[in-house]
């Protein structure tokens, strides 16, 4: 792929953004071929090393007994010391099989590759400067936030430290490039890179880096487009960039190193916007290394991924971490298709040409008379077709990218470009940086224009540019993309827990970029649960800042019981089809960073009682002890919903009943009393609770009690799943518990 930056930044972005999968190899062609393994071990006799010099000294002579008979000697790549107790490294199958026996091995297993998964957002979100919530918790001064990522721009606006303290004392980190300050105070590289710099070269860590916390930058656009005042999500806190993706490809190993550095240098907040498939806990690399980071106080934000809408396309599924969906906001870069029989259709291009003539042109489908490669305008299908000067409508998909499909079009001599989305894509559209004059379009607009387009022999089209407009009421929209739930690891546990802004989002990019009309922008416009990952790993550090009594799960209770679940018009928040998303898309609802610094009660939960959620999920002693860092005994665990979770996912089988406790603690008002507000049941089952109120009589008090799920044997069920929710309420404060059920 040529790799110009006018048009090949968004072109990789959507490549990368939209196919994330999980690819990784856990055979080998023979036993001597090496590859990295995580290797997993425990203190033999209980054990204590003193030193790190020890405990890499121990590492070491599993490397010596296992090199014996081998012709190459294997090597550690990085030793482990927070995340767990192991190493990584290049052994051959052979040489791991001569490690199984000595004392202290636990397993071994070849890493995973993961791959990577603003102006106006802030206000769409309620943070307002000089007052409200933004101000009252300092725009996030003191708190550091920890971004692991292809790397990060020194010397951008967006990282200038104007207002910005030095950092906390606790800081230990490292800045292995020049240009750190009072903002970026640590810039580490943990990929296999030749460079060994944590500069970004692709610019995915340079814009989810601004988007957590991006200082102040005035008069930010892209192209002219949504001109603004650029900022992240707590301008005032400090970042620290772990660069561990090189060419968007995310090593395990280097994954888990950064996140051992992080735990050790002193972050806050981690937010990782890259993620796999589903595998068992003890089988993922964030997992583990963000249960260690949760173990140590920080909290952990993750992209849900982004191969939506389909159910059960989830990364990072663990409950000790936010996992976050996108939405979109209000704002538009709005490209208006004008049909020949006056219909209109809106569509958003971030290329605006001003000089676009207005006459109709001719509107052609390559896909009525060249096939399938035709209509998704591939590479050489449109020799045969007459394109010249016309309007050409292209299908989306195809493996080829949204801005490339312009270009061919453009080098065929199209003069223009309607996008049409798959059905499944719905009415989610994008601002790209078209190459030439554009609009894209949901499945509906472009179902209408098709049928326009056989309608008549001389179909015609044109498309205006209508620029930024804001106040789109539908805003927020589940974006189709987004990854869905249920669960595959966890099936227990709502997945994603929360959804945050991720479609057309303006933040930092370390070059300009530059399209056919060549103008510039150290900004630019990207989507993808990779945005809305930073957002929440951003809005995590203003409450911490504001609240630093507050665990991880506190934190993350107090983000999902506060969330909202209606759109600007007050409707229920929609999906790509334009239906009310269900639980499995929106999770608890759209983040109210308000709302959430004062949410009245929490669910909160400590390391410790993962244990038995763990235990339950058939895991061995061994694996539990992976995760946790202890020596652990299986003896009996829980069931996932009776984890302290701010929502539920039941099974219930016919004539079926369950109950499960529930412990809230009060941080809103010392005197208060709760009650259910409200509460949704789905047909089929009977809910109920233990007490009608909970009385409170000071602040941190702790109270417990039971919900009740039965299943109505005489309902006949329809559907495999049901929701809904129970609402806790006094006063200012609404406190809702959304629940699954799936009937079996």
């Amino acid at each position: 792929m040529e790799r110009k930056r006018y048009n090949v930044l968004p072109q990789l972005y959507i490549l990368l953004i939209l196919t994330f999968t999980s690819i990784f190899d856990t055979t080998s062609a023979n036993a001597n071929q090496a590859e990295t393994y995580i290797v997993n071990l425990e203190s033999p006799n209980g054990i204590v090393f003193a030193k790190p010099e020890d405990l890499q000294s121990w590492y070491h002579s599993f490397l010596s007994s296992s090199s014996i008979g081998s012709n190459k000697k294997p090597s550690i790549l990085h030793a482990y010391h927070n995340v767990f107790m192991g190493f990584a490294a290049k052994l051959s199958a052979d040489q791991v099989k001569a490690m199984e026996s000595i004392d202290g091995f636990v397993s071994a297993r070849p890493e995973r590759i993961y791959k990577l998964h603003t102006t106006h957002t802030p206000r769409f979100l309620g943070l307002h400067q000089n007052f409200g919530f933004w101000r009252g918790s300092n725009y996030g001064k003191g708190i550091i936030i920890g971004v692991l990522d292809t790397g990060i721009t020194p010397g951008h606006p967006s990282f200038d430290d104007k207002g910005v303290p030095p950092p906390p004392q606790k800081w230990k980190g490292k800045c292995e490039v020049a240009g750190c300050n009072n903002k970026l105070i640590g810039a580490r590289d943990f990929t296999d890179s030749a460079s060994g710099s944590p500069l970004d070269n692709e610019g995915h860590g340079t814009h989810t880096s601004s988007t957590a916390a991006g200082n102040f930058v005035d008069g930010a656009n892209v192209f002219g487009m949504a001109k603004g005042t650029a900022v992240g999500m707590a301008p005032l806190a400090h970042v620290a960039m772990y660069r561990v993706c090189d060419d968007f490809v995310c090593s395990e190993s280097n994954i888990l190193a950064a996140m051992d550095a992080a735990i050790e240098e002193g972050v806050d907040v981690l937010s990782l916007s890259l993620g796999g498939a589903s595998v068992p806990f003890y089988e993922d690399g964030i997992a583990v290394g963000a249960f260690s980071a949760i173990q140590k106080g920080i909290f952990v934000s993750c992209s849900a991924g982004n191969s939506g809408p389909f159910n059960s396309t989830l990364s990072n599924e663990a409950p000790w971490i936010l996992t976050v969906g996108a939405s979109t906001i209000d704002r538009n870069i709005r490209a208006t298709v004008h049909l020949g029989n006056k219909a209109l259709f809106n569509g958003e291009s971030l290329f605006q040409p001003q000089d676009f003539p207005q006459n109709f042109l001719p509107l052609v489908y390559p896909g009525l008379t060249g096939g399938q490669q035709a209509a998704w305008c591939a590479k050489g299908s449109l020799t045969n077709i007459d394109v010249k000067g016309k309007v050409v409508i292209c299908d989306r998909g195809g493996g080829i990218a949204r801005i490339e499909k312009g270009q061919i079009v453009k080098e065929a001599g199209g003069a223009a470009m309607i996008l049409h989305n798959q059905v499944t894509d719905g009415v989610s559209t994008v601002a790209d940086a078209h190459v030439l004059p554009a609009s894209h379009v949901g499945y509906e607009s472009g179902v209408s224009i098709k049928t326009y387009l056989i309608s008549t022999p001389s179909p015609v089209a044109t498309i205006t540019f209508h620029g930024t407009v804001i106040g789109n009421k539908t805003a927020p929209e589940v974006a189709s993309f987004s990854s869905r739930g249920p669960n595959m690891a966890s099936p227990g546990i709502i997945k994603p827990d929360i959804i945050a802004p991720g479609v057309s989002l303006l933040a930092a990019w370390p070059v300009s970029v530059e399209n056919s009309a060549h103008t510039k922008s150290t900004f630019n416009m990207i989507s993808g649960t990779s945005m809305a990952c930073p957002h929440l790993a951003g809005i995590s550090a203003l409450l911490k800042s504001e609240h630093p009594d507050w665990s991880p799960a506190a934190i993350k209770s107090a983000i999902m019981t506060s969330a909202g679940q209606v759109n600007l018009n007050g409707d229920p928040i929609e999906d790509e089809r334009e239906l009310p998303a269900d639980i499995y898309a929106i999770g608890s609802g759209h983040v109210n960073p308000s709302k959430a610094n004062d949410p009245g009660l929490i669910f909160d939960i400590k390391p410790d009682d993962y244990i038995p959620y763990l235990c339950g999920l058939g895991y061995t002693s061994k694996q539990v002890g992976i995760i946790v860092k202890k020596t652990v005994t299986c003896s009996e665990g829980i069931e996932e919903a009776e984890l302290n979770y701010p929502s539920f996912a039941v099974t219930l089988g016919v004539d079926d009943g369950k109950a499960f406790e529930r412990t809230v603690t009060n941080v809103g008002e010392a005197n208060s009393n709760y009650t259910i507000k409200s509460f949704s049941i789905p047909g089929g089952m009977f809910l109920g609770i233990s007490t009608t109120e909970l009385k409170f009589t000071e602040l941190n008090q702790s109270l417990t009690y039971q919900t009740f799920f039965l299943r109505n044997r005489d309902f006949e069920v329809t559907t495999p799943y049901a929701e809904g929710y129970i609402t806790w309420g006094f006063g200012k404060y609404s406190v809702r518990i959304p629940f699954s059920i799936k009937f079996v």
